[in-house]
Formats: structure tokens, sequence, C-alpha cells
């Protein structure tokens, strides 16, 4: 088994602490920037970051949907890691100031590939697929907290 890696950056033009508030938002602004590939969201404990039990479900591909059940922690200023409970699938949001008024938001996703033909499949095109899921999220992200 290889580990898969999914990452994706975007500078956002609010400041760090807006941008990370939205995000371990739980309750709310998570929920409203989640692109259609998320499904039955539901707040299981907690809601604002450290402590917060989520679920939902992640249709990356027609055929592939995940069963998340994230726990959430703050192990630094800026960060909030989610891990699965079903599954290796670790997945980080950083938020740091990039300059006056703007912060740059990074997701990057770790879990256990699967092995041979169907592990080489998915350490090629898992990425770039989760990244275009990353990507539109960043998008809704930044339209939200730039109003």
């Amino acid at each position: 088994m290889a580990q898969v890696e999914a990452t994706t950056e975007r500078v956002i033009a609010a400041d760090a602490e807006t941008v990370f508030d939205a995000l371990a938002d739980y309750q709310e602004a998570r929920r409203t920037v989640l692109p259609g590939q998320f499904s039955e969201y539901e707040v299981r404990e907690g809601g604002d970051g450290e402590g917060t039990l989520v679920h939902w479900k992640l249709q990356a591909t027609s055929k592939r949907v995940r069963d998340c059940l994230l726990e959430v922690t703050e192990p630094t200023d800026g960060q909030l890691v989610e891990k699965d409970r079903n599954s290796s699938m670790v997945t980080t949001w950083t938020v740091t100031p990039a300059g006056e008024g703007k912060s740059k938001a990074v997701v990057s996703t770790v879990w256990n590939g699967a092995g041979g033909i169907g592990g080489f499949f998915e350490k090629t095109f898992a990425p770039k697929g989760l990244g275009r899921i990353y990507d539109e999220l960043l998008r809704n992200l930044a339209a939200e907290v730039e109003k």
C-alpha cells in the first residue's frame, strides 16, 4: 500500500482569522461551502473546531463514495486536522497570512492507497479528482468570506 496525497491551495482576500473561523465553523459556514460531491452532512458533536465530530459522504467519482466520520483537532494555531474514523484518511487545513488583508488556505489529504494495479490508478488519478473537489470548496470559501 502506497500513501496517496492530494494538496490544493488558494490565496483568499480575507484575513487568516476570518478564513480559519469559517473553516472551523462546521455548524454553518462549512456546510455552505461544500460542493455537490458531499452529501449526508451531519455534525454529531461540537461544531466549532477542536472536538467536533462530523459525518459526510464524499462522492469522489461516479462509482466511489467514501463514508467519512471525522474527528477534528487543532494541533497548532491556524490548523485543523480531520481524522476519518472509517479509514486511514487524514485531511489537514492550514491558514496563514499572505499579505495585507489576505490569507493562504492549504488543504492536504493523505491516505493509504490500495495495492496492485488498482493502487497505481488510485495514486495516479485520485489526487487530481480530489484536488478539483477541494479547489471548488476553496473557491466557495473565498466567495463566502470575501463578501
